[in-house]
């Protein structure tokens, strides 16, 4: 459903869809030109006013054992389909092991946030979030944090926030049919895009990353053929492509009312999704646990409830391909110095 308040659509000229661009006023204290993100005023506002929420931030004392739960239930799975048809194997693989995969991939986003083990133990939490990735298949923990701390620190920054689409993606996939093809080939975008985007040096832990993987990987090979394989990588790639809780990467930013870039979610898939949906109190209080950013909304409701919010994120994805107002083009970019500088 549309955010409260959003006005009916209409069709924009193709020729002139652009992303928003925010250049005007001084620039902020993370180096973002432009109007403040206008979470840091409820950042400067709430630990003032509700010193509790301070005592929120810290690590999620049961994280590691859900964590180390799903791995397990996926090593399971990887022995039960080893004997399966090919067609079950990818029926369980998006109807199963998609949903374990994706909600790994938001585990490794809260562990990229140092709250599995906390801060002082920051190498424990990039070695437990390789962990956490041997389900997926592929490699990705460690260079989603190098990341993510760029999104966080210039959220919609031009070049340094590669959660933005590329001027191509914008242009090419305009129409109800590609916006579709774009969603199913998220995956294929969202890990090639930095390369392209913003490359950036291979780190040790990326290395580490990539071993481990291909050791594990090379393991369930050997013990019961390919099918385990192809059901981790192929769950992983369905799962983050055209499915229920792909809703997710649409609704945190896209701007479906303008003014208005973050949004959170509040339904029932946050259960199973690590309170991902409370996406404006994980930015405005990033070192605050998943399992704890309820506890953010109910202390200051009154700084949350009146926003513009998603109820479903099955309808965030209906409405981003049927809707010709929103499209990959719907995010604000901001001029960044870092990136003007070459830095």
């Amino acid at each position: 459903m549309y955010p409260a308040g959003r006005p009916r659509p209409t069709t924009p000229n193709r020729e002139q869809a652009r992303f928003t661009i925010s250049t005007s006023g001084a620039e902020s204290k993370n180096g973002l030109k432009g109007g403040k993100v206008k979470g840091e005023q409820r950042l400067a506002i709430l630990p003032a006013k509700y010193p509790v929420i301070k005592s929120l931030m810290g690590p999620d004392p049961h994280l590691k054992w859900i964590v180390s739960g799903m791995v397990l239930t996926q090593l399971l799975a990887c022995y039960l389909v080893k004997d399966l048809s090919w067609r079950w194997l990818f029926f369980w693989a998006y109807g199963f092991g998609g949903c374990i995969n994706h909600s790994l991939t938001l585990a490794i986003h809260d562990i990229s946030h140092n709250v599995a083990f906390g801060n002082k133990q920051a190498k424990w939490n990039r070695w437990f979030a390789i962990f956490a990735n041997l389900p997926i298949g592929v490699p990705y923990s460690a260079s989603f944090k190098k990341y993510h701390i760029d999104h966080h620190r210039y959220l919609g920054g031009d070049i340094l926030d590669v959660d933005i689409p590329t001027d191509f993606e914008g242009w090419f996939f305009c129409t109800p049919g590609r916006k579709l093809v774009w969603l199913i080939l998220q995956p294929l975008f969202y890990a090639l895009r930095p390369l392209f985007v913003n490359p950036k040096a291979v780190t040790q832990m990326e290395m580490l990353n990539v071993l481990v993987q291909l050791v594990v990987d090379g393991a369930l090979y050997a013990l019961w053929g390919l099918k385990p394989v192809v059901y981790l990588v192929a769950g992983s790639i369905l799962g983050m492509g055209l499915h229920p809780f792909s809703g997710h990467f649409i609704a945190e930013h896209y701007m479906f009312l303008k003014g208005h870039e973050t949004y959170s979610y509040y339904g029932p898939l946050n259960w199973i999704t690590f309170n991902v949906g409370y996406h404006m109190e994980h930015h405005d209080f990033p070192s605050i646990p998943g399992c704890k950013l309820p506890q953010v909304r109910k202390i200051a409701a009154e700084y949350y409830d009146h926003l513009p919010q998603h109820s479903s994120w099955g309808q965030v994805l209906w409405d981003f391909i049927f809707d010709s107002t929103i499209g990959p083009y719907s995010r604000v970019k901001r001029v960044c110095k870092r990136a003007e500088d070459g830095l």
